[in-house]
């Protein structure tokens, strides 16, 4: 298979559309009664932290980054990750993965939380978030809510149900 023409760059204000439209293929209409959903619901993306992969004029992946709050200093929420189903496979995710991971440690941000796949998110070292440290406003597996230290002792400062919309 020949190889990609990707190019992966920050989220455009221009994106909201294709992007809106790339979720809706990517994870159809049931992912708004998820808890990742809800807790994005609090307010808009950070523009300066997402990231968006596009082959040519097409826009193939994005994941976006929210400022969120616990008890404690403001963090971050990874999701979502989303891959058109036409380029699943191709590393794609992992690319923008690693693009938002690097933005958010120039930017010094502290932590990164989502719900996701231990298997995937493991290799960019995220861990499970260890029993009563935080909560979602939602039902979620344990073993799928996961978080990454970008700054040492900050996963020390927060606590409590994770909500979105930080100030």
């Amino acid at each position: 298979m020949p190889a990609l023409s990707l190019v992966i760059r920050p989220e455009l204000p221009d994106d909201g559309p294709a992007v809106a439209r790339l979720h809706a293929r990517a994870f159809g209409p049931g992912r708004y009664a998820r808890t990742a959903y809800r807790l994005r619901e609090g307010g808009p993306h950070r523009p300066d932290l997402s990231v968006t992969a596009s082959v040519g004029s097409f826009l193939a992946g994005s994941v976006r980054m929210n400022a969120v709050r616990a008890e404690g200093p403001a963090f971050l929420a990874l999701g979502p990750l989303a891959v058109d189903p036409s380029f699943e496979g191709r590393g794609i995710g992992s690319a923008l993965m690693q693009a938002a991971l690097d933005a958010a440690r120039t930017a010094g941000e502290g932590l990164v939380i989502l719900v996701g796949d231990l298997p995937f998110y493991a290799r960019f070292g995220f861990a499970p978030v260890p029993p009563g440290r935080l909560g979602l406003p939602g039902p979620v597996d344990p073993s799928r809510f996961l978080w990454l230290e970008l700054a040492e002792g900050f996963s020390a400062r927060v606590s409590g149900i994770v909500g979105g919309a930080a100030d």
